[in-house]
């Protein structure tokens, strides 16, 4: 329990610090805490990361991860990273040919998924904190949200939970814990917004809050079914006493490129 402490501590400190510097320095912390997890689902698949599946596999991912004006440039081709991205499944597609399915159709799904996953959920976390004037406040809000719902979905469903929310992914989460945590992600959230307008607003903070306290839960138990399927507790060790860097990050990553998507940041 100490050393998870100290970990907590130390790793918050030292992630709301690159929160706030922002920047290249936040988008480089960044790009590595997401190469980091990316090793994290090749490992759990087994596969070394230096190895020509593995390396294909971080290439994809860090095409998806990179902000596209990075991206444009070290790129000189008239090509988007989407279009680059379609180009690199067929080539694996092909490979399956010329492998003779040495390197198998499931073998190049894991590499798309793994790369859409990791990728676009660490590159939305960049691209929020480079919106302008309020990329800082929006980063910290999300944040807080999903510790707030973490928080409360434990405490509630320690005092009372009863009903199983979903046993067979995570079986100490409860239906009171998981209602519990969208409450209390509610009246920080709105505390939060009274103080700090970031919306134009309040049905649309309401919408952000409940948005990121639902499908962060979700993001929890997309995980843990992802640990479940590979048959292992943590998704790393790089944290003492929290596991890697999927763990912690897992909710955040599954949220933010909702929020964007839904267009309500």
């Amino acid at each position: 329990m100490k050393q998870r402490i100290v970990t907590g501590i130390v790793g918050g400190a030292v992630f709301v610090t690159m929160v706030w510097l922002g920047g290249w320095v936040f988008s480089l912390f960044i790009s590595v805490l997401a190469s980091l997890a990316m090793v994290e689902l090749l490992k759990m698949k087994r596969i070394a990361p230096i190895s020509v599946m593995g390396i294909i596999s971080l290439l994809s991912m860090w095409l998806l991860l990179v902000p596209t004006n990075w991206f444009e440039q070290v790129v000189p081709f008239h090509f988007t990273k989407v279009e680059i991205f379609i180009f690199v499944i067929l080539v694996l597609l092909m490979f399956t040919v010329i492998t003779k399915n040495t390197f198998t159709f499931d073998q190049v799904g894991f590499v798309i998924l793994s790369s859409v996953y990791v990728g676009f959920g660490f590159h939305y976390l960049i691209m929020t904190r480079e919106i302008p004037d309020y990329g800082l406040y929006l980063v910290f809000f999300v944040l807080l949200l999903i510790w707030t719902t973490d928080s409360g979905a434990y405490f509630v469903g320690r005092k009372w939970g009863k009903n199983k929310l979903w046993p067979d992914i995570s079986p100490k989460k409860t239906i009171e814990g998981s209602i519990g945590g969208i409450i209390a992600a509610v009246i920080v959230g709105l505390v939060f917004y009274a103080y700090f307008p970031i919306f134009p607003s309040y049905i649309t903070a309401i919408m952000v809050i409940l948005v990121a306290s639902v499908f962060g839960q979700l993001g929890d138990l997309v995980e843990s079914a992802l640990k479940r399927h590979y048959s292992v507790k943590d998704s790393g060790n790089v944290l003492p006493g929290h596991g890697g860097i999927l763990d912690r990050f897992d909710s955040l990553i599954y949220v933010m490129p909702i929020l964007h998507l839904l267009q309500l940041i």
